[in-house]
């Protein structure tokens, strides 16, 4: 509680704070042998939850998400994204995949990758809290 004190306060002071991702980003990883996962989640109106995954390039990548109340969706964001918070929340600069992108509102997107690297999974609401279901297969 004390941590989302001080961040309140040191963004109405209108600093910017980088997004540290080894404690904002949750890595998914495939079990041996595999080539999908399946994370559980939740996230807060106005908030978005960070995914990453490592793919190569000319990998098909598939990404499903499902919520019981249907408004739960996500864009993907290709290698060298960043994202910093600032007080107005989190900034992401970097290029979206067709048809994943912040407009688009996808549920469920599969495409050819462009790049070899991390690509950034953004899981957000379209209206009110959501807890969620993200599949994401590589192959």
């Amino acid at each position: 509680m004390w941590i989302a004190l001080a961040l309140a306060y040191f963004s109405s002071l209108g600093l910017i704070f980088p997004v540290d991702a080894s404690e904002n980003v949750n890595q998914i990883n495939f079990a041996h042998g595999r080539s999908s996962a399946t994370v559980r989640g939740a996230v807060v109106r106005g908030e978005r939850a960070l995914y990453s995954v490592k793919a190569r390039k000319g990998q098909r990548m598939s990404v499903r998400i499902v919520g019981p109340e249907k408004n739960v969706v996500f864009q993907v964001y290709g290698p060298g994204t960043s994202y910093k918070m600032t007080n107005t929340g989190l900034q992401i600069t970097g290029d979206t995949l067709p048809g994943a992108g912040d407009a688009d509102d996808a549920e469920r997107w599969s495409g050819t990758l462009p790049r070899s690297g991390v690509y950034l999974l953004v899981v957000g609401t379209t209206r009110g809290n959501a807890a969620f279901q993200l599949t994401v297969s590589v192959r």
